[in-house]
């Protein structure tokens, strides 16, 4: 599967050290190009030393039928989860592509890069593959941050889609292992520092497809609201002129704890 690696230039210094490594998830419809192109993580990226890495966001031409019928399922929808509904289970295993497959190659291609020290961030779906796969393996992402995430698709028109074609309509277990609402609550007693920026004219946010106040909700169920820190921004939508507004906010709260 194609991405994008982007190395900052303390990677090619004369006395180069491990470069610590943020993940970052697409949403729907995107590649590996998107945020590479005009997300602006790269100029923190560049200051703070911190390599950025951009994968797709689901398989590409498997030849499954009905992949490529819509926006929100299937090509460039891969939720970040692994499909146990056929067909999708041939090929759409994205919670392991990320989570396993991809950080193994990487490593071993770039020995520059520091396994010991990586974060996730994500915008939309990928915003709720970087809640989830963060919530899921804290002892690998040592930091965590999202735009406009999808933060609880149990509940939304388009996790509702997406989980029934992945795991089954009736599997709602299933479900709740990859839904940030349900699992921010199996953190309870853990520290969290997880940040969240979404914006008010977010289109899909008035749709109730994020549900950011679910999250929060679930958050200080679990006595956690303290680590959860979710800023609204007036007149902001769900474009990447708003993520590159906020891009070096998100670089800086990874660095604090991938540099520390």
């Amino acid at each position: 599967m194609a991405l994008n690696l982007y190395l900052p230039p303390q990677a090619r210094s004369d006395k180069p050290t491990k470069i610590p490594v943020l993940f970052y998830l697409s949403g729907l419809t995107c590649t590996g190009d998107n945020c590479a192109e005009k997300g602006f993580f790269q100029h923190r990226a560049s200051q703070r030393g911190i390599a950025v890495v951009y994968p797709d966001t689901s398989p590409r031409g498997l030849g499954v039928s009905g992949e490529d019928d819509s926006f929100d399922f299937g090509s460039g929808a891969g939720f970040y989860v692994d499909a146990t509904q056929p067909p999708w289970n041939k090929g759409y295993k994205m919670y392991t592509y990320i989570t396993s497959e991809l950080p193994k190659a990487l490593f071993k291609a770039f020995p520059i890069l520091d396994e010991t020290r990586v974060g996730i961030s994500g915008h939309s779906m990928g915003g709720h593959g970087a809640l989830t796969l963060y919530l899921k393996n804290m002892d690998f992402y040592k930091s965590c941050s999202a735009f406009a995430p999808i933060s609880n698709p149990s509940k939304c028109p388009w996790g509702v889609k997406a989980f029934s074609g992945y795991f089954g309509e009736g599997q709602k277990a299933k479900w709740s292992e990859h839904d940030a609402s349900e699992l921010i609550k199996g953190a309870k007693g853990k520290s969290l520092d997880i940040l969240i920026d979404q914006g008010t004219a977010d289109d899909f946010y008035k749709q109730k497809q994020l549900l950011p106040e679910n999250l929060a909700d679930a958050a200080k169920e679990a006595g956690l609201e303290a680590g959860l820190h979710i800023r609204y921004h007036k007149e902001y939508d769900h474009s990447y002129y708003f993520m590159s507004s906020f891009a070096d906010d998100h670089v800086d709260h990874h660095a604090k704890y991938l540099l520390a």
